[in-house]
């Protein structure tokens, strides 16, 4: 799950119509020229598509049948979002892991009912990509194995909707959902500093379909920080480096998102060696408030405003 306004759009002028509707377990915003407004609801049709393929809360959706009945006839979503995964638990070294279920939406409790589980109760937990088999019609799991699709799901939601804009004629508008935005064109976005509400940096997408992706400990936690929704699945405890990961490029939004949920959790300096082999922007905000971007920053934005240090 990626916290609500880390990323604050700016709409310039000619984005007029905009709608936000609860959608993911977040908010989900689409802003169009008005021209586009009768597109806007293809837009949340698409989301709404993944969330039945992917989500572990709604008692209809494919993931959360696999996570109960652990076999289960998938469709083509489903495949694709599992290939995706697989592709990420490699390119990540293990560090991007959906069988993660068992403790993110097992074990720990975030919102009204919370609950942290204890160290004999973490150790015992079912994790690792050994626990699912698939193939292009079935899916399985191993017994207590769960999956959660939070660490890119909402990227490839933004994915949907922008496609769906696309078909219907929008050439410039935004997307976004929770921490992951798209510009459809260019736009104007700004990012949130994480130990306040103010705007930390204000910048114009440089190239067209550029996309943003936030990763952050300050808005889903249980008691403090050390006890947030950020958790390495190796050593199954919360990260406790970054108070904020931020990736930009003209990659896929899914990407972005699983990419940065990946970096939130790795130790520092695998995470800035993990990013240095990715075609992506940087801005990472340690828990000491240091800043570091990357040299490749201003290939994607301009106007950055910020005080920071280069690597």
């Amino acid at each position: 799950m990626k916290p609500f306004v880390l990323l604050l759009l700016l709409l310039a002028s000619l984005q007029a119509a905009e709608r936000t509707r609860v959608m993911m377990g977040t908010f989900a915003t689409v802003s169009v020229p008005d021209a586009g407004a009768g597109c806007i609801d293809r837009a949340f049709s698409a989301m709404t598509f993944v969330e039945k393929a992917l989500s572990s809360y709604d008692p209809a959706a494919e993931v959360y049948r696999l996570n109960r009945d652990k076999t289960l006839a998938i469709s083509p979503a489903l495949y694709d979002a599992l290939q995706s995964a697989e592709r990420y638990y490699v390119q990540s070294s293990g560090y991007f892991d959906i069988t993660i279920g068992a403790l993110s939406r097992g074990a720990y409790r975030f919102g009204e009912k919370e609950r942290l589980p204890g160290r004999a109760e973490i150790a015992g937990l079912p994790i690792g990509l050994k626990l699912l088999e698939f193939n292009t019609t079935t899916a399985r799991l191993a017994p207590g194995a769960m999956l959660d699709f939070g660490g890119f799901g909402k990227g490839v939601g933004v994915d949907a909707a922008v496609t769906a804009l696309r078909q219907c004629g929008v050439r410039e508008g935004t997307v976004a959902l929770s921490g992951d935005i798209r510009c459809i064109g260019r736009c104007l976005l700004a990012i949130q500093d994480p130990f306040s509400e103010r705007t930390l940096m204000a910048f114009e997408s440089v190239a067209p379909e550029t996309g943003m992706s936030t990763s952050g400990d300050y808005r889903r936690f249980i008691g403090d920080k050390s006890h947030n929704h950020l958790i390495d699945p190796k050593t199954r405890t919360p990260e406790r480096s970054f108070a904020s990961i931020t990736l930009v490029g003209t990659v896929r939004s899914g990407d972005l998102d699983a990419w940065t949920t990946a970096a939130a959790v790795m130790p520092p300096e695998k995470s800035v060696a993990f990013l240095r082999t990715l075609p992506v922007g940087y801005v990472l905000i340690y828990n000491d408030g240091t800043m570091v971007k990357s040299d490749n920053l201003s290939h994607y934005l301009r106007a950055l405003e910020a005080k920071h240090e280069d690597d």
